[in-house]
């Protein structure tokens, strides 16, 4: 079998709408997330990585497209550009992540069957396979916050069944009165720019984003990263809090580096969940431990971009195949004394090393778990 590469991407993000300038930026250290002063999202200020209102899509006032919908378009277009991939082909899929979706519109729009169908998410993942031609019925995975981890991990068997050449997994999510009350309410929203694993930590900072990769079977450049493997579960813990144990998250990452034909020993860096939470920080430093991977080093990237909810896989992800590709490791911003009991190695700087392999873990309500391996060591001579 050739293997399952990612041969393009986008992140569109507050930070920048591009793969290579979210890199270049988050090297030099610049964050999307600001104190906004939204009274029409909360009666208080709040931390987030929010787009500007001033902020134009490529599709505004085409089609009747939602922001949600606008935003997966222009990520889906840029990842597209120059990737030889034609969505007409019935050989190639598209699947939607996201948690909320056009939830939003529940605060704007009246109660009627036509409000029922936009705030559907298969109708928006329908729309948006529309505007680029897919002749086959998209798929959506919402699974909490592991949906772009899920949709990575579909796409991959999907491609391996042979059923499909080619996939495009996009995500996104928009923040909203409701996506933040709903979090306040949970007394999880930070109320400074979040610090993953950090003593400090007291809770999440909230993002809007999309993301795209596009997955293919065989590689199309040296630069092209391979998906390894990767496992999903759900431990049914809990509606909303993490287990306090790691152990179902740990069995999770035990299992992606069994289906990726690797051992614990070959990762060289892991892109935690990492939400700033007490309880998900502490399980999530268990289980890394538990499953013998103490020493490696471990960032979060929820300080340059909040948590995007169910973006968050897909963006992460990316970010550390440009890692990968560059023999970087970014800082976990936020991070500076060590906050959690389990002993795992926070990054507190950025690191130039040999790269290979990199674990993405997530974690989500319900008890959700998902992990995957990326390697480059296939594509060096």
């Amino acid at each position: 079998m050739a293997g399952v590469f990612i041969i393009s991407d986008n992140i569109y993000s507050p930070v920048a709408t591009t793969t290579a300038e979210n890199f270049m930026l988050l090297k030099k250290n610049v964050s999307g997330v600001q104190l906004h002063d939204k009274k029409t999202f909360s009666d208080t200020p709040f931390y987030a990585s929010l787009f500007n209102d001033s902020v134009s899509f490529p599709e505004d006032n085409k089609g009747g497209y939602t922001k949600f919908e606008q935003l997966l378009i222009a990520s889906i277009t840029d990842a597209l550009k120059g990737s030889g991939i034609n969505p007409a082909d019935p050989e190639t899929l598209l699947i939607i992540s996201s948690t909320k979706g056009n939830i939003s519109l529940l605060e704007t729009d009246p109660d009627d069957p036509f409000l029922k169908n936009r705030i559907a998410l298969p109708g928006s993942a329908k729309k948006v396979a529309n505007h680029f031609g897919f002749t086959e019925q998209p798929v959506v995975t919402s699974n909490a916050c592991i949906s772009g981890l899920l949709g990575i991990v579909m796409g991959k068997r999907l491609i391996e069944s042979g059923r499909y050449k080619n996939v495009v997994v996009a995500g996104a999510d928009i923040i909203s009165k409701f996506v933040l009350s709903g979090f306040q309410a949970f007394q999880a929203i930070s109320s400074e720019p979040c610090k993953p694993f950090d003593l400090n930590r007291n809770g999440i900072t909230l993002g809007e984003a999309a993301a795209t990769v596009i997955l293919s079977s065989g590689k199309r450049s040296s630069k092209d990263i391979q998906v390894m493997g990767g496992a999903v579960s759900n431990d049914a813990n809990h509606i909303s809090a993490p287990s306090r144990t790691g152990a179902e998250l740990a069995y999770i990452i035990t299992t992606a580096l069994k289906d990726s034909n690797l051992e614990a020993d070959d990762i060289d860096l892991i892109s935690a969940h990492g939400t700033a939470t007490i309880y998900n920080d502490e399980m999530e430093a268990k289980a890394i431990s538990q499953a013998g991977l103490g020493n490696v080093p471990v960032n979060s990237l929820k300080g340059y971009y909040g948590h995007t909810l169910g973006a968050a896989g897909l963006v992460e992800s990316i970010i550390s195949t440009r890692s990968l590709n560059e023999n970087i490791i970014l800082p976990t911003r936020g991070f500076g004394t060590l906050g959690v009991d389990a002993p795992v190695n926070i990054t507190k700087t950025i690191l130039n090393t040999p790269l290979h392999n990199c674990l993405k873990t997530a974690s989500g309500f319900g008890g959700c778990n998902a992990a995957v391996v990326f390697s480059k060591q296939h594509n060096e001579q």
